[in-house]
């Protein structure tokens, strides 16, 4: 009517001509857009192939990833109280829960269990890692069962477990989730001799790493990398790095930075590292003979900068900063429990003693219904391992942590 009214057809011409399938779209369009416009408050469905929400989840440390990290604090805003207390049922009944149900307490935080694996040969482990608060993902964890074998007669495998906790951007801990293990492994096979010298090996490996690093900075090229946007070489970016080597009869954990490995043992904590902060008495005296500073900025930092005396990259505070590892080894025993490695998102909230309390809770609860489920009790502990890393990076959070949190449980215990 509006055409015939402004005379753009004749009325006749409009009564013999049908409607044009032009319009018809363009109506079905405009109903969609006000379907959209008023319908309020109903949650779009979800495309049916999932597109769009796998690619979301599946790249880690993106910037879609990152902006949903903005939200994970909301969706696993319980207590302390709350929190502890669901460890505290781990002992007494058996959880139900499917991984799903897991999951979406804590949307996108993500965690894997050991495979099946022969607990003679490899221990059980779970693994947790949350962007939390921040706005980033900075953090990295590399978990290989069996990446080394140094005495092939007896077939003793070495498994190595790491987590880097990144500063500047993420891209020096990716790197070390990378490639450090393969470095370890090339030091530990051209020795010749037993496991003995574990210094010399990790702290040559930690070496190679940030040359690498260091290499590689200057010619990264990566529009997408956030740290492009602070300096054209990448040197203000670095990374923590704490990893354990487990064989048979020993641990052995070399630590650079502020992250920290925690030994269970007979029910108390053992750190096997120390935190390298600004601070420390000897690291303060280190950093004063190379001719630096620590400035108290929001606390000790180097420069006035890191808030950590030791780091792998971090070009631009050498050599105040150092690369170097404190290397610890201990034998184990069959008083061992579990293994804790975290990024300090986790122990800047939580002591050394709930964190093992915590882990020693699933572990046993666990332990204790093996028996009440159709799941194998292999089984069974492989799903406390993953659970005790998903409640440390639940208290975490429930304390108002305000870094990325990242945890690995490792299983000690022998099987009998």
């Amino acid at each position: 009517m509006a055409e015939i009214c402004c005379g753009v057809v004749s009325e006749s011409e409009a009564a013999s001509t049908p409607c044009e399938p032009s319009s018809r779209a363009a109506r079905r369009r405009r109903m969609e857009i006000r379907r959209f416009k008023f319908v309020t408050g109903v949650v779009t469905p979800e495309p049916e192939n999932g597109q769009q929400k796998r690619q979301k989840l599946d790249v880690y440390g993106s910037s879609s990833f990152s902006r949903d990290c903005d939200y994970a604090v909301e969706n696993c805003a319980c207590s302390d109280e709350e929190v502890e207390e669901e460890a505290t049922q781990q002992m007494k009944v058996e959880h139900g829960r499917s991984e799903a149900k897991e999951t979406s307490s804590l949307r996108h935080q993500r965690f894997a269990p050991s495979p099946s694996l022969n607990p003679e040969l490899h221990p059980k482990y779970g693994v947790a890692s949350v962007c939390g608060r921040r706005r980033d993902m900075e953090d990295a964890v590399a978990v290989h069962p069996s990446f080394c074998r140094k005495n092939y007669e007896t077939a003793a495998d070495l498994h190595y477990f790491g987590v880097y906790d990144g500063h500047g951007c993420s891209h020096v801990a990716t790197r070390c989730r990378e490639r450090l293990h393969e470095l370890v492994r090339d030091e530990l096979e051209n020795d010749d001799n037993e496991v003995t010298e574990w210094r010399g090996a990790l702290e040559q490996s930690f070496t190679r790493m940030d040359k690498e690093v260091s290499a590689w900075n200057e010619g990264v090229v990566n529009t997408s990398c956030r740290c492009e946007l602070q300096s054209p070489e990448c040197d203000a970016v670095g990374s923590t790095a704490v990893i354990a080597i487990i064989t048979p009869d020993k641990i052995a954990v070399a630590n650079c930075g502020d992250s920290r490995a925690v030994l269970c043992r007979d029910g108390k904590a053992l750190p096997l590292s120390s935190d390298h902060k600004p601070d420390r008495p000897d690291e303060l005296n280190r950093i004063q003979e190379a001719g630096g500073r620590v400035i108290y900025w929001d606390g000790p930092r180097v420069l006035g900068v890191l808030a950590m005396s030791r780091a792998i990259g971090d070009n631009y505070l050498k050599p105040y900063v150092s690369c170097e590892p404190e290397v610890t080894v201990m034998e184990r025993t069959e008083e061992d429990e579990c293994l804790i490695l975290a990024s300090d998102g986790l122990w800047d909230v939580v002591s050394n003693e709930t964190a093992c309390g915590v882990a020693r809770m699933c572990l046993r609860g666990k332990k204790n219904n093996a028996g009440g489920s159709g799941k194998s009790e292999s089984e069974k502990l492989d799903k406390a391992c993953s659970d005790a890393s998903l409640l440390l990076t639940k208290l975490a959070i429930a304390r108002h942590s305000t870094d990325n949190v990242s945890v690995v449980v490792v299983d000690l215990r022998r099987e009998t």
